[in-house]
């Protein structure tokens, strides 16, 4: 009886492996990730503008082909753009290089890029601007 039930389901679950194995054509890939990442712009921008921590907000959620663009305004007075810009680039780049890594692997793994921009709370320049993609998870510590 054993034999017999195995002998059944053995082509099925072949079948369903090489279904499930079976690679998309690429125009179509990239045509699905272009929606997924149209889709969560729309759904992450439905809570915006969102209050992050006293000197963070983020204030726009948008697709840009299959880049998910995030845009946060910084109000760190009284430090100056310029101050902003060569204290806290390093650090921010590491910090959000591993948060993105961390939480964000299902987009890097179907090749949708991550980017956070930065602006000025009170100048509106940009700061800082970091783009993150599967590599950029490579040589994390």
């Amino acid at each position: 009886m054993k034999f017999l039930l195995t002998a059944l389901l053995f082509p099925i679950l072949s079948l369903a492996s090489n279904i499930t194995t079976r690679e998309m054509p690429l125009d179509k890939m990239q045509e699905q990730n272009r929606e997924i990442t149209r889709l969560a712009a729309v759904e992450l921008s439905k809570s915006l503008p969102q209050t992050i921590d006293k000197h963070t907000k983020l204030t726009k959620v948008e697709a840009q082909d299959t880049v998910l663009v995030y845009t946060y305004e910084i109000d760190a007075a009284p430090k100056s753009d310029a101050q902003i810009k060569q204290e806290d680039h390093t650090r921010m780049q590491e910090a959000i290089t591993y948060g993105v890594c961390s939480s964000s692997q299902r987009f890097l793994k179907a090749n949708i890029a991550i980017r956070y921009i930065y602006n000025s709370a009170h100048s509106k320049n940009e700061l800082f601007r970091f783009d993150i993609e599967s590599k950029s998870c490579e040589n994390l510590k």
